[in-house]
């Protein structure tokens, strides 16, 4: 019965409700964390399967290289790369996708992400998915925080903690997650920006696989929780 439901009057007010307790208990988590919109698309590579503080350490080493430019991380040896970005875990891989996307930005845009990111969203975001080893947490992760786009970003923990509050269920991939959000919250992107972030930042510190429930600042809300009690 979830996945046909593409949502109500209850579910907005319920999901901004939500939000105002999480943004009011953690504060702002001020995403995404990077000097410019480069760094912001690089740093959505090196934080896959891995860590932000790792993922930020990589992106410093390259940044106090003198590496963060299309033709600089192109034009560098991979092992340059690789050994700059090791934190980051599957430093080789990575350094393969920060090339691969270097290379695409310069032989589709001329390497200007002003000409990029005029593209309308969707037709964009179709373009980015074709990008070996871009993933559409990554996709929606650059659309959004680099590029200002309303491309919501879901995850794991986004999947876990909509289905212990009871308003989907294991059905929902990440594709019907993403546009029930987009169906349902304001067009907003400080609401979509933050919203992602909180729910990363709630999962780590309190939604966890092994919850603690009893820190948990949204509680009143949870169906989880409901169940376990007699």
């Amino acid at each position: 019965m979830f996945k046909n439901r593409i949502g109500t009057m209850n579910d907005r007010k319920l999901l901004m409700s939500i939000f105002n307790k999480l943004l009011s208990h953690y504060g702002p988590r001020h995403w995404w964390p990077a000097r410019t919109r480069f760094e912001i698309i690089i740093s959505a590579i090196l934080t896959q399967n891995v860590s932000w503080h790792n993922a930020k350490k990589a992106l410093c080493s390259l940044r106090s290289a003198g590496l963060l430019t299309p033709m600089k991380i192109i034009s560098s040896n991979h092992d340059v790369i690789a050994s700059r970005i090791k934190s980051s875990r599957f430093y080789n891989e990575k350094t393969k996708k920060l090339k691969t996307f270097c290379s695409y930005l310069l032989d589709n845009y001329n390497g200007s992400l002003n000409k990029m990111f005029s593209k309308d969203m969707e037709a964009l975001r179709e373009e980015l998915l074709t990008i070996k080893g871009f993933g559409r947490e990554t996709v929606d992760s650059i659309l959004l925080y680099a590029g200002k786009k309303l491309s919501f970003v879901s995850d794991a923990y986004t999947a876990r903690f909509l289905i212990r509050l009871g308003l989907i269920d294991k059905s929902f991939d990440y594709e019907d997650i993403r546009k029930y959000f987009m169906d349902n919250l304001p067009k907003d992107l400080y609401t979509y920006n933050e919203y992602h972030a909180l729910i990363v930042h709630h999962g780590w510190a309190t939604c966890k696989a092994k919850p603690v429930c009893g820190e948990c600042v949204v509680k009143r809300y949870c169906q989880h929780i409901k169940n376990l009690t007699p």
